[in-house]
């Protein structure tokens, strides 16, 4: 379910998937498939690592991430759920084919 919220969504971003909705900043974007699709992906990474994990493994990995790279943007967007959402979000065929914890392949990916 997709909700209309500039609050919810953190500044410099459009959109923002919390199981089960997607919050996007504007109500034009609700007709960009593609970021809807990202949005979903995320979604997906969600079910499979049971809401919580998902969380803590996504703050503890951009925190890894943060260190490493000394950057916010870039530390955001290497985090492997994020990697693997911006690499397949034009594919809106992907989350029919998407194989369980697909997410893993992008923890070793090469930086974006």
């Amino acid at each position: 379910m997709v909700f209309i919220s500039k609050y919810l969504v953190p500044k410099g971003y459009t959109g923002i998937a919390i199981f089960p909705f997607v919050f996007l900043k504007y109500k034009a974007l609700k007709l960009n498939s593609v970021l809807i699709n990202h949005e979903k992906i995320h979604l997906r990474q969600q079910v499979e690592l049971l809401l919580l994990p998902f969380y803590v493994f996504y703050c503890i990995e951009f925190l890894f991430k943060l260190v490493q790279y000394k950057s916010w943007q870039k530390a955001y967007r290497n985090i492997s759920f994020e990697r693997e959402a911006y690499f397949n979000e034009a594919d809106l065929e992907y989350l029919n084919n998407r194989p369980f914890w697909s997410f893993l392949k992008y923890l070793r990916s090469h930086d974006i």
